[in-house]
């Protein structure tokens, strides 16, 4: 397992930054800087990464690439187009964004997300981004979510057949599809069916933990690794058997230092 967290940790230079993960034993980064920073700087962190044994996992786009304004939408393409190249310039393992939405908030649940049109649209601007760039050394993925294709693995398959293009992959995270009670409370069965119809597309994964409410009617509630009822030892161990390099992010969390406390907790399962 390589293990790593969404926050680049408080730092005050590339050397500094990669020396911190490697004392804390993180193996995996997201990267920390985008398209749109100095190049320079982008390879010296790339250099300091490479240096200390850090394996890249992601470059994130999280922005709406389906947004229902034009202008916008195609500044979305233009930038994730610019992640992608950035993400195989610096050979990391994955370039990930969410499909997008059909509303006002760019990662929003709105009935539409669901359309035909919206399926084709989605599957069309992925194709766009991918052909735009022509990776060799990464793959483009799409993150799941609770209310967007999407909505589990047997639809993820469906749009990797859709997409139909060699560098399109899988970025599972798992807790967004804790969306039913079967899954929530049968989670390992879940892993056990995620892993072993995408097991081999996976390039990178999500840690956190979801924990249900007692109320009516169903929710769900985000939280962080061990305050919730996934049994994220058996998710790390089942990726591990497709991928004994898969790479683990710890995300949604604030400051640091409850990412270290993730960090601790997540290590001593092992």
């Amino acid at each position: 397992m390589k293990l790593g967290t969404s926050s680049p940790l408080r730092h005050d230079s590339p050397s500094q930054w990669a020396a911190k993960h490697k004392e804390l034993g993180l193996e995996a980064i997201n990267f920390p800087l985008t398209c749109n920073d100095d190049e320079k700087l982008i390879d010296e962190y790339v250099t300091e990464a490479n240096a200390n044994g850090l394996t890249i996992a992601e470059v994130g786009i999280w922005r709406n690439a389906l947004d229902l304004d034009e202008d916008k939408r195609k500044d979305v393409i233009r930038y994730s187009i610019g992640q992608l190249e950035l993400a195989d310039r610096i050979g990391a393992r994955c370039c990930v964004n969410i499909l997008g939405s059909r509303g006002e908030r760019w990662d929003g649940a709105y009935k539409d997300n669901f359309s035909k049109e919206t399926w084709d649209f989605g599957v069309k601007t992925i194709r766009e981004i991918i052909d735009a760039v022509n990776p060799k050394n990464t793959y483009f993925t799409i993150e799941p979510m609770p209310w967007m294709v999407p909505t589990g693995p047997d639809e993820y398959l469906k749009l990797i057949e859709s997409v139909d293009r060699d560098r399109f992959a899988v970025h599972l995270d798992l807790f967004n599809w804790m969306t039913t009670a079967r899954r929530y409370f049968f989670n390992e069965e879940f892993i056990d069916e995620c892993f072993d119809k995408l097991g081999k597309y996976i390039k990178s994964c999500h840690i956190k933990d979801v924990k249900m409410q007692d109320d009516y009617t169903v929710f769900f509630k985000e939280t962080y690794p061990g305050n919730g009822e996934i049994n994220i030892k058996y998710f790390i161990e089942k990726g591990l058997e497709y991928d004994t390099d898969m790479t683990y992010i710890i995300e949604h969390l604030v400051t640091d230092e409850e990412y270290l406390r993730s960090v601790d907790y997540v290590k001593n399962l092992f």
